[in-house]
């Protein structure tokens, strides 16, 4: 039997996440890359199946970049904004032409969007870790989520800590909020969606 094709295609990054995680412990949420399970709930979470154009920040080593590709419609994009100079290498080797790989910070989604020649995204995911980030900088992202996301958009962050929903609350309104056990730590998948005026 021959091996899952979208498989092959996910980048083999795990002893680099692990090493990014020891050196810049603020920046990653987690000491290994997201589970299936969890990869799975927040797609199901953001209905990446019928987004045209996602922003993913902070894709890590690209097993969420790779598994939202997998679910996205063939005309989609996805613009994927890492900090990290190694992940965002990492991320670049996936080929997949709908994929948008841009070194930069979570803070200048709108721009960086603009830059690339993408309209108002109908999903966000964030993998970034709210909790240790300072907290100044964690609602400029979440306020600037909150503005380029499309009227009917959803946002999603799955975090260890709940910090992002208190945060979040400010900008986006009250979240729903899951669990997913099956992943190492369990995680909590955050979501908001936006309703049109």
């Amino acid at each position: 039997m021959s091996p899952n094709p979208s498989l092959r295609k996910r980048p083999n990054g795990h002893l680099l996440f692990t090493q990014q995680f020891l050196r810049h412990p603020r920046q990653i949420g987690s000491i290994i890359p997201s589970s299936a399970f969890l990869e799975r709930r927040v797609i199901a979470a953001a209905d990446i199946a019928t987004a045209k154009c996602v922003v993913e920040l902070g894709p890590g080593t690209g097993g969420m970049t790779q598994a939202m590709l997998d679910a996205m419609a063939p005309d989609a994009r996805l613009l994927s904004i890492e900090i990290n100079p190694l992940f965002h290498e990492q991320v670049s080797r996936i080929d997949d032409e709908r994929l948008i790989p841009h070194l930069g910070s979570a803070t200048d989604i709108r721009a960086i969007a603009d830059a690339h020649g993408l309209g108002l995204p109908d999903a966000i995911v964030s993998g970034i870790p709210f909790s240790t980030m300072d907290q100044a900088i964690g609602s400029q992202i979440l306020k600037e989520v909150a503005d380029v996301l499309a009227d009917t958009g959803r946002f999603v962050a799955y975090q260890f800590n709940p910090r992002v929903g208190s945060l979040g609350r400010q900008f986006l309104g009250t979240p729903e909020i899951a669990m997913e056990l099956l992943n190492i730590p369990p995680m909590r998948v955050f979501r908001w969606a936006k309703s049109p005026a």
